[in-house]
């Protein structure tokens, strides 16, 4: 599969299907395999673009490079490479900072938004207090997955860690800092937002608890919060079946809207 020399950096990436285009971003803890549960299923109908960040995967950076703040411009410049004029985006975890970044400064770019387990790095006194509350274990499958999957689902849980163990060392990679800062994107941000948005929560997410999903549904103006049982911090990959409904019917609601509209104009 190719690579895009995007900002001084060989960005890989996998295309599959046709369709609209639907951009994927892994969080922390993943990769572009991240997403195999998904990609079969929504390549029937969509154009998936799955890629790993910088310092991820086979997006190999220099040791100590700076990652995290080159995270947009290279979502952006790998779309633009692509030639893609909108896109739908799912995030998870680390990849709402990329995706909710890109929606913000290119909205007649983004057709709908799908933030798994992540706030994007909206902020609020009552988010970060919350946040702040939250005492995820260091490492370890229950960092990410609920204790109920790891006690169920052994073989997958040890192919979520293998995935997470093909990223390179990175060093400090500044993703967990950017969720936590006080000068984050706040509701004024939001004043003209009218990207349909929906927020999916574990809830049993030690990372991100519903609280502070649901603070951040709040701060996202018009947008839509599901929380779903027995999840924790990777509902895409715990609970896929139902994860991909949520974003197919979602996504299929959105492209009917428009649909409508269009006529109706």
């Amino acid at each position: 599969m190719p690579k895009a020399a995007i900002n001084g950096v060989e960005l890989y990436y996998e295309s599959h299907g046709s369709g609209p285009a639907m951009v994927f971003a892994h969080g922390r803890g993943g990769n572009h395999l991240s997403w195999w549960q998904q990609v079969p299923h929504f390549s029937k109908e969509y154009r998936c673009i799955t890629f790993d960040h910088r310092g991820w995967g086979q997006s190999v950076a220099e040791f100590g490079s700076p990652l995290r703040d080159n995270f947009t411009p290279d979502l952006t410049g790998l779309i633009d490479h692509m030639g893609i004029d909108q896109v739908f985006l799912v995030a998870q975890s680390m990849g709402g900072l990329s995706c909710l970044e890109f929606a913000l400064a290119h909205p007649e770019r983004t057709l709908g938004l799908v933030l798994g387990a992540t706030t994007g790095g909206v902020v609020s006194p009552t988010l970060l207090e919350d946040l702040d509350k939250a005492n995820p274990p260091a490492e370890g499958p229950r960092r990410a997955l609920a204790q109920g999957f790891i006690d169920q689902y052994p073989t997958a849980t040890f192919l979520y860690q293998q995935i997470d163990g093909l990223n390179p060392e990175r060093g400090d990679d500044g993703v967990l800092p950017a969720f936590h800062r006080a000068d984050g994107i706040s509701a004024a941000d939001f004043a003209d937002w009218s990207v349909p948005t929906m927020l999916i929560a574990g809830d049993e997410d030690l990372i991100f608890p519903v609280e502070v999903i649901q603070e951040a549904g709040k701060i996202i103006k018009g947008s839509r919060v599901e929380i779903v049982k027995g999840a924790a911090h990777s509902t895409h990959f715990e609970l896929a079946k139902l994860f991909n409904g949520l974003v197919g019917d979602f996504f299929s609601q959105v492209r009917t809207s428009k649909t409508s509209g269009a006529a109706a104009d």
